[in-house]
């Protein structure tokens, strides 16, 4: 059966893009209708660039007709969450009291993404300054979660908005940022795949900060081979982000096969999963080790240096401390409007005093040398990436986090990607992630396009007929 346009790859629509199946402006104008028919109940979108993502378009189909040499990304369109700012263009980082703010520059990744030849649909909402892993937005309206139209349940954060955009088809694919699993959790629970690069490997600057330490820019994406390729135009040096001098260049897998046999994949004992995992969760991480050894990977079980819960703890301090150093000149102003949780976030890194926040820096150079050093007998870690499927919103308790597995390969320097796994009983999706040592992207994308080719997972999509009918 044919794809929709809609739900195709970027590589699919490449082709289509290639083959006069359609034209850019085209295409651009599909994903456009879709937003102005679904963003109003989704609210996937802080702000869309209607006339400015078609006259970009209009401009793609002219370069591509004169044959002039155009790269795999040109003409196609993409969301950014609103923290990657764009001159002249708002950039409110989720938040009521930035609705004025506008972009004084354009970031560094916007500018690889125009480099490419990519066309900007919008800015993506989130979590109000990236500071959450529920999705919530209480001032600016929690985006939708598109596989339950009838009961608003988490979108995942913070990048929930770059989430139910691309799972929504209301973009091929979104830029995202994580600091403690902003990415990889709304790729779990809107089931997509989500890309958790090392810090330093792509340039954060000219993005609104959450923790200077640990935040990363990654693609959120329908496919594995999708998220190589956005990766591919996006990492590399920036002296604007001194963090991105002297790593290594991207080297992507070979996405025409899938062969994984051999490779080694480490797994983690249930006793030492983080509290509140549920079965469903826990049944689609051991049909994923199924999957692997299906496929010829070498899957064995290995305890865990670490303390996931003390990791989950250090991270939340990191990010608290370094984000009150950013908000303290307003956030214990009343008058300012800013979400009860998310104030009480940042207003706990106040408490953080300069010895424990010393003190959690070297722990996280322990943990990391402690990672690196058990990884040495795996090429990736396989865990589940969300505790559980899509809650409603009505039953979130912000006291707590979904990121029990995710903020720990922040706080050791690692790289994750985040996979569809299957769905719960009542067909919300469930997500597995891979983890790797820093700057092992390619292992990770390895891994993730066999298990993608074998499950189909990614091919699957919610049934919005009551958006679009």
């Amino acid at each position: 059966m044919s794809v929709p346009i809609e739900f195709r790859s970027l590589v699919e629509l490449a082709g289509g893009l290639s083959a006069g199946e359609f034209s850019s402006r085209e295409l651009v104008a599909r994903y456009l209708g879709r937003i102005a028919r679904a963003n109003g109940r989704l609210n996937a979108y802080a702000e869309v660039y209607e006339e400015s993502a078609l006259a970009a378009a209009e401009a793609a189909d002219r370069l591509r007709a004169s044959g002039w040499p155009v790269g795999p990304l040109h003409g196609l369109p993409i969301a950014v969450k609103d923290l990657c700012d764009i001159e002249g263009r708002i950039g409110t980082v989720g938040s009521k009291a930035f609705a004025q703010r506008r972009g004084t520059v354009t970031s560094t990744v916007v500018k690889r993404l125009q480099a490419a030849g990519m066309i900007i649909l919008g800015k993506a909402q989130m979590v109000e300054f990236a500071f959450g892993g529920y999705g919530t937005n209480p001032l600016c309206g929690t985006p939708w979660n598109p596989w339950d139209l009838r009961t608003q349940r988490i979108p995942g954060g913070s990048s929930s908005g770059s989430g139910v955009a691309v799972a929504a088809g209301l973009a091929p694919a979104a830029i995202g940022s994580d600091t403690g699993g902003s990415i990889r959790i709304p790729a779990g629970l809107n089931g997509i795949v989500g890309l958790k690069t090392t810090f330093g490997l792509v340039s954060v600057a000219g993005c609104f900060p959450l923790s200077t330490t640990l935040d990363t820019i990654g693609p959120m994406t329908r496919t594995v081979a999708d998220s190589g390729l956005l990766l591919a135009a996006l990492a590399g040096p920036d002296p604007a982000d001194p963090n991105t001098l002297g790593t290594p260049a991207v080297a992507l897998p070979d996405f025409a096969q899938a062969d994984i046999r051999g490779m080694r994949i480490s797994t983690l004992p249930e006793a030492q999963f983080p509290a509140g995992v549920s079965a469903e969760v826990r049944a689609a991480w051991r049909a994923a080790i199924d999957v692997f050894r299906s496929l010829g990977a070498v899957v064995t079980e290995r305890a865990f240096p670490l303390d996931l819960e003390e990791l989950v703890a250090r991270n939340g301090q990191l990010i608290a401390a370094e984000a009150y150093r950013i908000h303290r000149h307003h956030v214990e102003d009343d008058s300012v409007p800013l979400g009860a949780a998310v104030r009480a976030r940042l207003l706990a890194g106040k408490a953080i005093g300069a010895a424990d926040y010393i003190a959690a820096r070297e722990d996280q150079r322990r943990a990391s040398a402690l990672f690196a050093r058990w990884m040495e007998d795996a090429e990736a870690l396989l865990t589940p990436s969300v505790p559980y499927a899509a809650i409603p919103v009505a039953e979130v308790d912000e006291m707590l986090s979904p990121s029990g597995f995710t903020r720990a390969g922040n706080y050791v320097g690692a790289c994750g990607l985040a996979l569809p796994a299957g769905f719960s009983a009542s067909g919300l999706p469930l997500g597995i992630q891979l983890l790797a040592k820093p700057f092992a992207e390619r292992t990770l994308l390895r891994l993730g396009h066999a298990h993608e080719t074998a499950t189909g997972l990614t091919r699957m999509t919610p049934d919005l007929a009551a958006l679009f009918n």
